[in-house]
C-alpha cells in the first residue's frame, strides 16, 4: 500500500488543495445505502494550532470529499479526550479508531519509534520520505508497531526545526549543563549526554507557563509558524538555530489495526491516499509558514535570532554515536531499524554532498 498510483494521488493533491486550512467546510454526505461510518481521531496538538493542528483537520475533509461521506472523522485536539501524550495507547486499545501525534513520545513503551520522528543530525523531510517510501522504512514501522495493533501512516512533516528558546546566552557546552529545557526524543538523551536535563512529558499548550514559572529554562517547540503563535517570544529572549535535534520533523498517522481492517476496501485506499496527500501537503504548509513568521518575531517582537557556536553544535553531534548506542540496548527490533536508518542516513548525505551541499559551499 506504500506504493499509491500517481492519478489517485493527483486527485487527493487536487481536493486538498479546493480546502481552506484556516476553516475546514462542512460537507454534507448524499444518500446512501449504508450508513456513514464514524471515526474519531485524537491529535498531540492544540486545536487549529496552525500545521500541526490543521493537518488532522485537513485530513479528515479530504477523506469525506473522497468518500462521498462514507466515511467521517471527527478530530479531537490534546486534551479534549485524552491527554495529548496518550494518543498512541488510545488507539492501541481502540478508544479512538486515529490518532496525529509525532513517534519519538512512545519510547519509552516503544523504543524503535524514535527513528520515524527525527533523528538528532539524521535525514531531513526529503531523505526521510524517501527512506520510508522507497528504502524499506515504512515496512520496518509497521512491523514496529504492529504488536500493539497500530498501523502507523506518515503524517507530515514540519522540516528543521529551530534550536530553542532560552533565557540565557549559550556561549559554550557548558551553558547547557544542568539547563532544564522541553527537548524529547533522542535529542533529549544528547542533552542529557552533555549534562543538560530533558523535559520529554511537557505538551505544546503546557510550555507557556512551565517557562514563565521557571519550571524549565529552555524549550523547543518547531519554529516561528507555531512559536509565534503560542507566544513563546513573551517569555524567552533569545531565539537559537539550527534545530539540530530535528531535522526533518516526521509526524504520523495512527490507525487501529481492527478498525482499519473493518473498513471497505476502497476506504482503506481513500484513507491511504489521503494520508500521502497530508504528508506533502503539511511540509509546504510549514515551509511557508516560517518565512512568513520569522521576520515578524524580529522586526515586530525584537526576538533575538542567534546560532549555537560551531563548538556547541559539535559537541552534540560527537555525543549522539554514544547516545544511539546506550538507547534500546538488547531491543532487536531498535537495532534492526537504526541499521536501515543509518545506512540510508549515510546513502543520501554522501549524493547530497553532490547536490545541495556543493550549492551551500558555493553560496560561502
Amino acid at each position: 500500500m506504500s506504493r499509491l498510483p500517481f492519478i489517485a494521488l493527483m486527485l487527493a493533491l487536487g481536493l486538498l488543495a479546493s480546502c481552506k486550512p484556516q476553516k475546514a467546510p462542512v460537507l454534507v454526505a448524499t444518500e446512501t445505502k449504508e450508513p456513514a461510518i464514524e471515526w474519531r481521531l485524537v491529535t498531540s496538538w492544540p486545536k487549529n494550532l496552525p500545521g500541526l493542528g490543521m493537518a488532522a483537520e485537513n485530513f479528515a475533509t479530504l477523506v469525506n470529499q473522497m468518500s462521498n461521506g462514507r466515511l467521517n472523522i471527527q478530530v479531537y485536539g490534546a486534551g479534549e479526550v485524552m491527554p495529548a501524550l496518550k494518543v498512541f495507547d488510545g488507539v492501541s486499545n481502540g478508544e479512538v479508531q486515529m490518532g496525529h501525534s509525532a513517534a519519538y513520545y512512545w519510547k519509552d513503551k516503544v523504543p524503535a519509534a524514535q527513528f520515524f520522528s527525527s533523528i538528532p543530525f539524521g535525514m531531513n523531510a526529503d531523505q526521510m520520505n524517501t527512506w520510508l517510501f522507497y528504502g524499506g522504512g515504512m515496512e520496518l514501522w509497521r512491523e514496529t508497531y504492529e504488536p500493539y495493533g497500530v498501523i502507523p501512516f506518515a503524517g507530515g512533516f514540519t522540516g528543521m526545526q529551530m534550536g530553542g528558546w532560552f533565557n540565557k546566552e549559550i556561549n559554550s557546552i557548558e551553558d547547557l549543563q544542568g539547563l532544564k529545557m522541553r527537548l524529547p526524543g533522542l535529542g533529549g538523551e544528547v542533552l542529557r549526554a552533555v549534562g543538560g536535563i530533558p523535559y520529554d512529558n511537557l505538551a505544546g499548550r503546557e510550555l507557556f507557563s512551565a517557562l514563565q514559572t521557571g519550571v524549565i529554562d529552555a524549550a523547543e517547540w518547531v519554529g516561528p509558524y507555531n512559536d509565534k503563535r503560542l507566544g513563546l517570544y513573551k517569555v524567552a529572549k533569545y531565539y537559537y538555530y539550527p534545530g539540530w535535534h530535528e531535522p526533518s520533523g516526521a509526524m504520523e498517522f495512527l490507525v487501529n489495526e481492527q478498525a482499519f481492517s473493518e473498513l471497505p476496501e476502497d476506504l482503506q485506499v481513500i484513507v491511504t491516499i489521503a494520508t500521502r496527500a497530508i504528508n506533502q501537503d503539511m511540509l509546504n504548509d510549514y515551509t511557508y509558514g516560517h518565512v512568513q513568521s520569522m521576520p515578524e518575531l524580529i522586526n515586530r517582537y525584537n526576538v533575538i535570532v542567534k546560532p549555537f557556536p560551531v563548538e556547541v553544535i559539535r559537541e552534540l553531534k560527537q555525543a549522539r554515536s554514544g547516545v544511539l548506542d546506550k538507547v534500546g540496548r538488547g531491543d532487536e527490533q531498535f537495532a534492526k531499524v537504526r541499521e536501515s536508518y543509518l545506512h540510508h542516513e549515510k546513502l543520501f548525505k554522501q549524493f547530497y554532498d553532490y547536490t545541495h551541499g556543493a550549492m551551500v559551499e558555493l553560496d560561502e
